[in-house]
């Protein structure tokens, strides 16, 4: 690419809009202008046949104006002068008065996580749709019981500039690709489903290599046929052992929003004030790390413009950070992390995670369910809901298993998990050596915005969380 993606493809002048944004932001205390280019296509194969197939392109920018906690903000799609100073006179308006002192901008960085390969220019559409072709003839031969196959595939190509006062340009490239594999396996009236997926911030050879796909084939139809034998769920507090990698998805949701810098400035958030303080059990480490290459929630810089980075979180029960777009950590005295994300041009930035996961501790999964005399093993969540303030959430369970006398026994279906997130980080009592990261497939929501995240842990044992089943 050029020096600037933008300047040689609109009609904005590099300089002319540099002076505008100068002005704009002149005596206030921060801010900066995001302009973003999207290229992003999905293809959706169900009941035999590709039922959909989308091609999407869009760009805009936005323009944020900061002063003390208010901030001006105005987006259009409309790449002109014209259309920029229209938005520089409306961020402006937040001055009323009032001067703030610009903060200095982002440290710069010389690691790039991604070349400019566009993924949607590397295979042809008959080679996209052929793969969703095979994978729905693959799962239908596998077994009898299949009543119903869908699969889809997405990819995206994002381009963006952050450019700031003083003539400060930032740019990062953001490829991402996911496939998911969903499958209906059948026995008289009774029918269940299962699904896997996977996906990064790559091109797609990756995804159409039978060697990778056929496993998640395998394994939708493994958690299919699971569930065929599932029995009603007990309910009541007891011992749940949560298996490795996608379960991160609790803690992302139960722990994770909370250490989110907002939250805390404004005190809404559990871990408010607690900063310095056991916040977890021993050998309890928590990380978000935006830094590493080709997963889904990592990127060279945030949204505003900072290198992403490895934040600690939570260090051996802990407290020690937490995760920090630029207006928040300026507020409160303490260092943006590289956790400023916006959803697109259209909003602002805030506070989001990237990969948050668990550190690994030394026992093993077996040791885990041996101890267990009477409990839940949890292996896979489709999702759940969480409370900030409180901490108090809600997972329901796609696959988990009765535990007694520390033996597996029968599958369980319609299983709840309702905790608390801080109270459920001082009831882990075992970690285990088995760390594993989703394989690709999070998105997180909040305040109206979704970002593509990654998760992750390892195995745990948490000694005492209620379980919501058929007898709740």
């Amino acid at each position: 690419m050029s020096d600037s993606f933008f300047f040689s493809r609109t009609d904005l002048d590099r300089s002319r809009t540099q002076a505008i944004l100068d002005d704009a932001l002149h005596q206030t205390d921060d801010g900066e202008l995001y302009l973003e280019y999207s290229q992003s296509e999905a293809f959706v194969f169900d009941d035999n046949r590709l039922k959909t197939a989308s091609y999407d392109v869009s760009s805009g920018f936005g323009l944020r104006s900061v002063l003390g906690e208010t901030t001006g903000y105005a987006h259009t799609s409309e790449f002109s002068e014209a259309a920029l100073r229209r938005a520089a006179e409306s961020v402006q308006a937040i001055r009323s008065g009032h001067t703030g002192t610009l903060a200095d901008g982002p440290a710069k960085t010389n690691l790039r996580l991604y070349d400019d390969t566009n993924p949607l220019e590397e295979v042809d559409f008959a080679t996209k749709t052929r793969l969703l072709e095979e994978i729905n003839a693959y799962a239908r031969d596998l077994d009898s019981r299949v009543r119903q196959v869908s699969c889809s595939l997405a990819g995206e190509w994002v381009v963006v500039e952050i450019m700031r006062p003083g003539g400060q340009l930032v740019r990062d490239v953001r490829p991402l690709v996911r496939l998911n594999v969903a499958v209906t396996a059948g026995e008289g009236d009774r029918q269940e489903s299962g699904s896997c997926g996977f996906g990064g911030r790559q091109g797609y050879a990756t995804y159409i290599d039978p060697a990778a796909w056929k496993p998640q084939v395998d394994e939708a139809l493994r958690q299919a046929l699971v569930n065929l034998e599932a029995e009603a769920a007990p309910a009541g507090e007891m011992e749940v052992v949560l298996g490795n990698g996608w379960t991160g998805v609790l803690l992302h949701e139960a722990v994770g929003h909370g250490l989110e810098g907002d939250f805390n400035r404004k005190g809404t958030s559990a871990f408010a004030g607690l900063m310095g303080q056991r916040v977890a059990a021993p050998g309890v480490t928590v990380i978000d790390d935006g830094t590493m290459e080709r997963r889904r929630g990592s990127l060279t810089v945030d949204d505003e413009g900072t290198p992403t980075s490895r934040t600690t979180l939570i260090e051996d029960g802990i407290l020690t950070g937490y995760m920090q777009d630029r207006l928040n950590a300026r507020l409160m005295g303490m260092k943006a992390t590289g956790n400023g994300r916006r959803e697109s041009y259209e909003y602002q930035p805030m506070p989001r995670m990237t990969n948050t996961f668990m550190l690994a501790g030394n026992n093993t999964q077996e040791e885990m369910i041996a101890s267990v005399k009477d409990g839940i093993f949890a292996v896979n969540f489709s999702g759940g809901q969480v409370d900030i303030t409180s901490g108090k959430f809600v997972f329901n369970c796609t696959e988990a298993y009765r535990v007694q006398n520390g033996k597996i026994g029968a599958p369980l279906k319609n299983v709840a998990l309702i905790g608390n997130g801080p109270s459920v980080l001082h009831q882990v009592s075992m970690i285990g050596n088995d760390l594993a990261l989703d394989p690709g497939i999070g998105v997180c929501g909040k305040g109206g915005q979704g970002v593509p995240v990654g998760v992750g842990q390892p195995s745990l044992k948490i000694d005492r969380l209620t379980v919501g089943g058929a007898g709740a």
